[in-house]
């Protein structure tokens, strides 16, 4: 596979870059398993439609085709745009607190999450992000222990949280 540089010039990076080692979509981690992909994830509603409007141009454009993005200028999240029809964010300064922000990944999870999927591969992010991937699970639990199989209208914020991390939690 011939390796891709990809060039980053948006809101929260300027002048970074990356190279993609692995194909589109493939070689991931092996205890990696996400069940949606970013562009499935876009058009399905994540992140009240604000987050990572700036960075089509690095991405595929048929990622947008049809994601839920809140209109130009709107800065808010939009919880109607969510899939499950409720914010399941917390402000990114809560993530940046917490340590969970790279340097590469100024936007957190999801951010990584696309440049992973795309090809991109930084053993020592990749393996610390996949640990938190796996932490999710734990909302898995919660809803098997709590809803009746198939309702989706049972704990929609961590139906919604799980859907922010590629679980789809429309199949629990």
């Amino acid at each position: 596979m011939k390796k891709r540089i990809v060039r980053v010039n948006n809101k929260m990076q300027k002048g970074y870059r990356y190279e993609c080692v692995a194909p589109i979509g493939k070689q991931f981690h092996p205890e990696f398993k996400p069940a949606l992909t970013p562009k499935q994830m876009l058009a399905l509603g994540v992140f009240g439609g604000v987050y990572m409007r700036d960075t089509v141009k690095e991405f595929p454009a048929d990622w947008f085709t049809r994601a839920k993005f809140a209109p130009k200028g709107t800065t808010k999240h939009l919880a109607e745009l969510n899939y499950f029809g409720v914010n399941a964010s917390q402000p990114l300064s809560v993530w940046r607190a917490k340590g969970w922000i790279s340097k590469e990944d100024p936007r957190g999870w999801f951010e990584w999450y696309c440049r992973y999927y795309m090809g991109r591969r930084i053993s020592t992010e990749d393996i610390k992000q996949i640990k938190r991937w796996k932490a999710m699970r734990r909302h898995i639990g919660q809803i098997m222990t709590h809803c009746r199989p198939g309702d989706i209208h049972c704990r929609p914020r961590q139906r919604q949280a799980l859907l922010h991390w590629a679980y789809d939690s429309r199949k629990i």
